[in-house]
């Protein structure tokens, strides 16, 4: 017993998983250089006047930078190499929800607002490039973010990374990148999408990669082979349960969280096509009242109306004629 108990890490509890941290020095230094991007950027844009709202703030650190550090540096990165549903939060987290938490930050319109007007420039160019637009083109990015699930668990890309520790923060990297190409074009406030893609065509385009998200998950639950099942059978601890069990747990983690995060995914979306609607109502008020004010002042300088006259007043006929001989004779 004291010889499993110095190779095998204790049983997870709620409280282990909460209070069990391990550094990792490349997601630490990933999170240090997006925050400290982000942090320059809005000290910038107050210091010249504008603001950045708290919400958007929030929502990139917390949200989106937050998620990095639980999905590499929590319990979830102590055990993801004794069990398997752990490595599948991770995965599923750094593809889906750190990516949403950081695009709410818009870091594209804050890189737009806080460089100089040569640096936003650039940005923009480079938003409009042809590479860009070919990877955040919508269809293409929810392709690439599909197959590179599929890629981690259906081919030796996982096992390897768990045997192979610099490949493992690679597939860290290439899952949130991966995510960052649809979720960040979608909701930012640059035009780094088509014009053809409206508020209502991003709305549909959310709710179709909501059910893409899924497909990894249950490809994770009905799979017929053990996935790195030579690792985590050579690994699993005698507290474990069974592989095949551990293995359904964390396909349907995935499925659970994918279809959560993509509920708010869609909200938001909803919500900044209220708030365009609303925006371009008010732009169109603005005009009409601008048209409509000039007028009045002339119709006033020109005096009161003329009035029209009657039909048999002004034409010529007999019954013209009949009709005005009747009323005088009242």
């Amino acid at each position: 017993m004291s010889e499993l108990s110095a190779v095998y890490l204790p049983e997870p509890t709620v409280g282990r998983l909460l209070g069990s941290w391990q550094p990792d020095v490349p997601a630490l230094l990933l999170v240090a250089v997006l925050g400290g991007l982000y942090g320059w950027g809005v000290v910038r844009v107050r210091r010249r006047g504008g603001s950045w709202p708290p919400a958007r703030l929030a929502a990139f650190v917390l949200l989106g930078l937050g998620t990095i550090m639980v999905a590499t540096m929590s319990g979830l990165a102590v055990y993801d190499h004794e069990l398997f549903w752990p490595a599948a939060v991770q995965n599923v987290a750094l593809d889906l929800l750190a990516p949403l938490g950081l695009a709410l930050g818009d870091p594209l319109r804050l890189a737009v607002e806080a460089l100089p007007e040569g640096g936003s420039g650039r940005v923009r160019r480079v938003l409009t490039g042809r590479l860009v637009r070919v990877l955040t083109f919508p269809l293409v990015s929810t392709v690439l973010v599909l197959a590179t699930e599929l890629a981690v668990y259906v081919t030796p890309y996982f096992a390897t990374a768990l045997r192979v520790g610099w490949l493992h923060e690679l597939m860290y990297l290439h899952l949130l990148a991966a995510g960052c190409l649809f979720v960040l074009p979608v909701l930012t406030r640059e035009q780094a999408l088509p014009a053809w893609c409206t508020h209502p065509v991003r709305a549909a385009l959310v709710f179709l990669d909501g059910i893409v998200d899924a497909l990894p998950g249950l490809v994770v639950m009905t799979h017929g082979t053990l996935i790195a099942g030579a690792w985590y059978l050579h690994h699993a601890p005698p507290w474990s349960p069974d592989v095949h069990h551990d293995q359904q747990v964390g396909g349907g983690a995935m499925l659970g969280i994918s279809e959560l995060v993509a509920l708010p995914f869609l909200l938001v979306v909803l919500a900044q096509w209220v708030r365009a609607e609303r925006a371009q109502t008010a732009v169109l008020d603005r005009r009409l009242d601008g048209e409509l004010a000039p007028a009045a002042p002339v119709a006033a300088a020109q005096g009161p109306a003329e009035l029209v006259r009657p039909w048999w007043e002004t034409e010529e006929g007999g019954v013209a004629e009949r009709v005005r001989r009747q009323g005088q004779g009242d």
